[in-house]
């Protein structure tokens, strides 16, 4: 195995890794977003009595949190939307350079986004955002998920594009993330 093989496989086992934690993480928000909202409906039903905050917290917290960690997932699976009207028709190699010209723009705009993301994440930490409610609600907290979520999220779509050049061939749509271990 060469050197710049070894060093790709470490790479995608860390991102895989990372990428796992960050399902954890989404599967375990969207379990609690659902006991979190079917408990302020029994409340308000059975009591007169919701919870304060539940929509807040869903649309801060938990929303954010399952959009954007998941989308290094969606990345490593081939499943992102994509439009290959004409794209079938190419040549193998023109397919490919195609292709990974793709997996640089996006990993550009992405890596834009996460800069952005970052800094507004340090200022609204900075500041303890808040919004407007009946309480106080802090939400810089759930400025950090679009940073994390699209920083890993860059790091899936150049593995993506370094596999095609190793490979001379473009993903499968839908691969086992499990076999990257």
């Amino acid at each position: 195995m060469s050197d710049a093989n070894l060093v790709f496989n470490r790479a995608e086992s860390l991102v895989v890794g990372i990428t796992r934690i960050l399902v954890v993480l989404c599967s375990a928000f969207l379990i609690l977003m659902m006991v979190h909202v079917g408990t302020d409906i029994a409340m308000k039903l059975l009591f007169n009595a919701p919870i304060t905050g539940t929509l807040e917290t869903v649309s801060y917290y938990y929303m954010v949190s399952i959009v954007f960690l998941a989308l290094p997932f969606v990345e490593l699976r081939h499943e992102h939307v994509s439009v290959d009207l004409f794209f079938q028709k190419f040549p193998h190699r023109l397919q490919i350079a195609v292709y990974v010209l793709g997996t640089l723009l996006a990993a550009g705009y992405y890596g834009l986004f996460c800069y952005q993301t970052t800094v507004d994440a340090i200022k609204a930490t900075a500041d303890r955002e808040t919004v407007m409610s009946n309480f106080l609600f802090y939400v810089w907290p759930s400025r950090w998920a679009l940073s994390i979520g699209s920083g890993i999220l860059v790091l899936a779509i150049l593995l993506n594009g370094v596999r095609a050049i190793l490979e001379h061939r473009i993903p499968e749509l839908g691969i086992d993330t499990d076999s990257a271990s």
